[in-house]
């Protein structure tokens, strides 16, 4: 938390930007450091998610487009009929909505990911526009709270070495 605390704005940003792209999110969760401790981080960034404007969540969706990965879902184990299916559903799911679909997979077992994401991505292609927004809008909540505890975690370990 100190490394984070005490970074100079910029880098604090940077680091936060590759948790969330939203750049509103970030130099909310930069302008209001220090933060004692990592509940009241993990606590203002999901306050921020929440706050998010339709364009904020449409630059963070955006730059989640932008991630060097696979498409979700497509590293988990599974037959090549289930990630070609996988990738139909991606595809249904950008057409539909006209960004990446995102879920948050934090404790899914690998074994389950393919299933889990294609499962999801069915049952959300349902939605109306409205509708799916809030629920890709809190998923990037939850992955960017993961991510920012990692962040955060992995400075506290390097730093304490």
């Amino acid at each position: 938390m100190h490394r984070f605390n005490e970074a100079d704005a910029g880098a604090a940003e940077e680091a936060l930007l590759a948790c969330c792209g939203s750049h509103r999110w970030a130099l909310r969760l930069t302008a209001h450091r220090p933060y004692p401790d990592i509940e009241s981080l993990l606590a203002a960034a999901s306050e921020a998610s929440y706050d998010l404007r339709p364009a904020d969540l449409a630059e963070a969706l955006a730059d989640e487009s932008w991630m060097p990965q696979p498409l979700l879902g497509m590293r988990a184990p599974g037959s090549q009929a289930a990630h070609t299916a996988l990738r139909a559903a991606h595809a249904a799911y950008e057409a539909r909505f006209g960004h990446v679909f995102v879920v948050c997979l934090e404790g899914v077992a690998p074994e389950e990911m393919l299933d889990t994401v294609l499962t999801s991505i069915r049952t959300r292609l349902a939605n109306d526009p409205d509708e799916e927004r809030l629920i890709a809008s809190d998923e990037l909540r939850r992955i960017a709270l993961t991510r920012l505890e990692h962040l955060v975690a992995t400075h506290s370990e390097a730093g304490a070495r």
